[in-house]
């Protein structure tokens, strides 16, 4: 099979024997997004070697595990747990100390024409579901799964600091539990692009006008700088949600959490179901974050393609997947 390859130094499409794991399912890949997190691997994040990607939609054609999901249209959970631990017994992989991670620890990803996944890691999707749209669950369920870390109460003010994809994930799948939503971010456009009946764009400059008055911020620009904005904008008690990953050294002042005692709280990774619902209602239609739709031959162009400023969500597409 084709897949899109990292060396450690060197991306590249490969073609590579298909291996499964033992008796997971084997899925044929219709498309697969590219993530800031894959742009960051081929930097040198994380020090992951083998085939990129962990947002995907495709076909199950294997499952040895459970046959009746041969045939069945998916999306897979990106954490497989060793499933004997108390956490994976619980049916939550996602701090299992023996993880991998596709495409990301461990485990060959996405970004190529077949991928393996144990079926239960596998979630159906419903039929009024895009592929378009589809391909977008893994990174919505991340934004939506901030409510399992710091519940959003109705009469909440809150604000998401970050115009990128992940910002604007955090700003649609929150918007409807907030009183009102306050996007905070640096181009125009791409705060136009979010707009809604329930988010509001600022521009950064601006948005010391609304200093000390949001519950609950969120951080998603992956930025220092970003960190200082969301402090500035939060109320004493409110609480500070950590989404975006900030690589290396941060400099900022911890004396303003403990003075305003403020809650900081780290989210990463949500659950599928509640994501594949805000799509299948259309609650959130992330599609206007398309920018490009390229081949996965063309993967090593479409990288370099999504590491460009101003652009938003790269779709790779296999033959399989192509209209």
């Amino acid at each position: 099979m084709k897949a899109l390859r990292f060396d450690g130094s060197d991306l590249a499409l490969k073609d590579v024997p298909y291996r499964p794991s033992g008796t997971e399912a084997k899925v044929r890949v219709l498309r697969s997004g590219i993530c800031n997190t894959d742009l960051e691997i081929v930097r040198g994040y994380a020090g992951f070697r083998g085939t990129l990607g962990h947002e995907f939609v495709g076909v199950v054609e294997e499952s040895p595990e459970d046959p009746s999901f041969v045939g069945k249209r998916v999306v897979g959970e990106i954490n497989v747990g060793c499933n004997k631990c108390p956490l994976c017994r619980k049916g939550d992989p996602r701090h299992c100390p023996d993880r991998t991670v596709l495409g990301i620890v461990g485990r060959d990803g996405c970004h190529a024409e077949f991928v393996s996944l144990p079926v239960r890691n596998l979630v159906e999707v419903p039929d009024a579901i895009t592929d378009e749209a589809a391909v977008f669950t893994e990174p919505l369920a991340a934004a939506y799964g901030i409510t399992e870390r710091a519940p959003i109460e109705p009469g909440m003010k809150v604000a998401v600091v970050g115009d990128g994809k992940l910002g604007i994930l955090c700003a649609w799948s929150l918007a409807r539990r907030a009183h009102h939503l306050y996007l905070v971010g640096k181009h125009q456009s791409k705060l136009n692009t979010a707009r809604t009946n329930e988010v509001e764009g600022i521009l950064l400059e601006e948005a010391g006008k609304m200093a000390r008055s949001f519950d609950v911020v969120i951080e998603a620009s992956g930025s220092g700088s970003g960190l200082s904005t969301a402090l500035d904008l939060l109320k004493p008690l409110g609480r500070l949600v950590l989404k975006s990953t900030i690589h290396g050294e941060v400099k900022w002042e911890p004396w303003r959490v403990v003075v305003d005692e403020l809650t900081v709280i780290g989210s990463r990774c949500g659950r599928f179901a509640p994501a594949l619902e805000l799509l299948r209602t259309g609650a959130v239609d992330p599609r206007p974050l398309i920018s490009e739709e390229l081949r996965l031959e063309d993967g090593v162009e479409a990288f370099k393609s999504a590491a460009r400023p101003g652009v938003m969500k790269v779709l790779l597409t296999t033959e399989s997947g192509a209209r």
